[in-house]
């Protein structure tokens, strides 16, 4: 069998099994290509090249139950592999965090942030870090920059050393492990990054199974999606410097973000997805709400 042809037969076993998708591919097709350029061990974006690749009878029996398990376990592909591209960018991940996909990563890459940013941007955090992908990826795109990493979970925290020590940044990134902003008592970052909890309870009970097989800790934003988000809104003025910028990721939480937070004003930034998915806002901005909120 012809690789190109295992990757069709095997797109329509996932179409039929209903699995669902989103953690790296959105569709049947680049889910089995994942799967099946994976298991032969050949890089991902090498499908033009190997289409017509005629696979041993041990290759395809490998396949069949790589895509088995895909299919009965119904974890997130990248579960399987133990591997996520994001931004072009290899990433080690298990069970221990959720697949990374956050799209702060699309502006981090696209330079979309740079126009909030000066000379003296020095400091970053990342909250929420998750696999310590965002933190990576904010160490490539700014040379000058340190980062702190910031996770609730001690077992995301040893995914994400796993992929700072990976890409070789253990100078410039360090790791600590709290709630929320507490680790960073005392400290103010220029830029703050972060792809938290912001799932709302009701969108949470929803969840298709690859879902579910994250970790919970990294999804349920409470009833209305922002538990984690009033806190930190109420803190993060705190721990940015005059001219920072808090990158805050709510997902499709817009309509609970603006009943929750009216007065705030924030700037909506343009990724994949839409213009109402990740927000900007400034250091001035966050400690003026506080102001009138204790008025």
């Amino acid at each position: 069998m012809k690789l190109i042809d295992c990757i069709e037969l095997n797109a329509a076993r996932l179409t039929q099994a209903g699995v669902s998708f989103g953690h790296g591919t959105t569709n049947a097709f680049d889910e089995a290509a994942w799967l099946v350029l994976w298991r032969c061990g050949l890089a991902l974006d090498s499908l033009d090249e190997h289409e017509q690749l005629e696979l041993t009878t041990e290759q395809e029996q490998q396949i069949t139950a790589l895509v088995d398990e895909r299919i009965s376990s119904r974890k997130p592909a990248a579960y399987l592999t133990r591997e996520a591209w994001l931004q072009g960018i290899p990433f080690y991940v298990d069970e221990r965090s959720i697949v990374p996909r956050s799209l702060i990563a699309e502006l981090i890459a696209d330079a979309s942030i740079d126009a909030w940013l000066s000379d003296q941007t020095q400091r970053v955090l990342d909250l929420c870090t998750g696999n310590g992908s965002l933190a990576v990826l904010a160490t490539m795109a700014w040379p000058e920059v340190t980062v702190d990493a910031i996770d609730l979970s001690p077992d995301a925290l040893q995914v994400a050393r796993i992929n700072v020590e990976k890409h070789e940044l253990g100078a410039r990134i360090r790791l600590l492990q709290g709630d929320g902003l507490s680790p960073a008592a005392g400290q103010r970052y220029d830029l703050i990054l972060c792809n938290p909890p912001y799932v709302n309870s009701d969108s949470m009970s929803k969840l298709p199974a690859e879902y579910r097989a994250e970790p919970e800790l990294a999804l349920a934003g409470g009833s209305d999606g922002m538990d984690f988000v009033r806190g930190l809104l109420a803190q993060a003025s705190q721990h940015l410097s005059p001219h920072g910028v808090l990158v805050l990721e709510i997902g499709n939480e817009r309509e609970f973000f603006e009943a929750a937070f009216p007065q705030l004003e924030v700037a909506w930034m343009e990724t994949s997805a839409g213009e109402d998915q990740v927000l900007l806002v400034t250091q001035e901005e966050l400690t003026k709400k506080n102001q009138d909120l204790q008025a």
